[in-house]
């Protein structure tokens, strides 16, 4: 779904009125506090296989379960500040169960993650994360928790933060094939709008990523409307 459509989606919802809406917005600062390089062998990373987390070049024929793959971890901290509630794309009856990870997928792609180059802006490098198990993992004060994993229920209520730690399975780019340089780490709430949202502009964080082979720092995390 597109921007607009998803829009035009909100819209018609309720003809006539104002529909609350969810508001989907990253949060920078936890994404640049606990970024780091880690290497992993390849039998370690099964069930991130399973779930299409690693680069394409992991998946040929000639990879052993031995051989090493790069990550670049980051965590994510995603705040639903709209007025309604953020649910999952797919109906309940729809989700997928993932036995190796013992979760169920509600969304093709909760969150996106790119590895740009900083002087072209050429992606050089891609990840996803399907939702994990999206639910209330906090919320402000004044706000209360109603979606939980150990409930089998999936959502985001106005007011509560879904979060992810950097060590999750998939919360990661593959940079094994990536060499040392200057990046841009750009993360993307909702890439492809399956969900209407009041606003599209704040879904995107966008990082200053510094690789030097052996590790990476990231600073300058900003909200960007691209």
């Amino acid at each position: 779904m597109t921007r607009t459509a998803a829009r035009e989606l909100a819209r018609d919802s309720a003809p006539g009125t104002e529909p609350g809406l969810p508001d989907l917005i990253p949060d920078p600062y936890y994404i640049q506090s606990t970024t780091y390089v880690q290497r992993a062998p390849m039998y370690s990373l099964r069930c991130a296989a399973e779930e299409n987390c690693l680069a394409s070049t992991a998946y040929r024929s000639s990879v052993k379960d031995w051989d090493t793959r790069v990550l670049l971890r980051f965590p994510q901290r995603v705040k639903n500040q709209g007025t309604a509630d953020f649910l999952p794309s797919r109906p309940r009856y729809a989700w997928e169960w993932h036995s190796c990870h013992r979760h169920y997928h509600s969304m093709d792609q909760f969150s996106h993650y790119d590895l740009l180059e900083r002087s072209s802006q050429r992606r050089v490098a891609e990840g996803h994360k399907a939702s994990f198990c999206l639910e209330d993992t906090s919320c402000d004060p004044g706000y209360y928790r109603r979606y939980a994993c150990t409930a089998h229920t999936q959502g985001l209520s106005p007011g509560c933060y879904d979060t992810y730690n950097a060590e999750i399975d998939c919360q990661w780019i593959d940079i094994t094939d990536v060499k040392p340089g200057n990046y841009i780490l750009k993360i993307t709430a909702n890439p492809d709008f399956q969900v209407p949202e009041s606003d599209f502009s704040n879904n995107v964080v966008r990082c200053d990523v510094r690789y030097t082979g052996q590790y990476a720092t990231a600073s300058g995390c900003h909200i960007s409307s691209y």
